[in-house]
């Protein structure tokens, strides 16, 4: 998901019904210009190497989705004929981009540890996969004093080590303990088959094979 704020400008999109690199493309409707649907990036047109922002969202079933937001209305893509891959397919990873470093994360080998803690470059991180809601979430495992936290699953909740607070591991957020009320960053992450992610990604390794 990108945040299509180009200049303090809101663009509109289309589908450009072509593919590039076996991928989606874009099209915006002010400049025309093509757009590269995994990286977010024009790839031809006026606004060539322009690059939009990824943000965070959750890629869930509906009923986990509409248990923790019971107002919302969705669009029905499959009765339009449209269906996806589902995170729970063999070969798809939870792919996670900062910098020059990229790492692709098997869902099936994180569902089954629950978490994962790596870093990235220097960057410490934390995947995590709800086997049961098909919840997934990336964050930065480290406070905004520089206090880089390792954590260990307790039922539904994380605990640190530095400081036995508890946490929910949905939200990043310490709900007990010394460090209740601190958050952790959520970071973006792509759901992709591993040969579509290394394509984008060539640079990337892969956790859980």
């Amino acid at each position: 998901m990108h945040d299509r704020t180009i200049d303090g400008e809101v663009y509109v999109f289309g589908n450009h019904g072509a593919l590039w690199m076996n991928a989606m493309t874009w099209y915006d409707h002010t400049t025309g210009s093509i757009w590269s649907q995994p990286w977010g990036r024009a790839i031809a047109g006026e606004l060539k190497g322009t690059q939009l922002q990824l943000i965070p969202f959750s890629l869930v079933p509906w009923a986990t989705w509409l248990e923790n937001h019971p107002e919302t209305l969705a669009l029905n893509l499959r009765s339009r004929g449209f269906v996806g891959h589902n995170v729970g397919d063999i070969g798809v990873v939870i792919g996670v981009a900062i910098g020059d470093w990229a790492r692709g994360y098997y869902y099936d080998a994180v569902s089954k540890a629950v978490i994962v803690q790596d870093r990235l470059g220097d960057i410490p991180i934390l995947v995590y996969v709800d086997a049961e809601t098909a919840d997934i979430h990336v964050f930065i495992r480290q406070l905004s004093d520089g206090m880089e936290l390792t954590f260990n699953v307790d039922g539904e909740y994380l605990i640190d080590e530095q400081t036995n607070s508890r946490w929910d591991p949905t939200r990043g957020l310490a709900l007990e303990g010394d460090l209740r009320g601190e958050g952790l960053r959520e970071i973006p992450y792509i759901s992709s088959y591993d040969w579509a992610w290394r394509d984008f990604y060539p640079q990337s390794d892969f956790y859980g094979r």
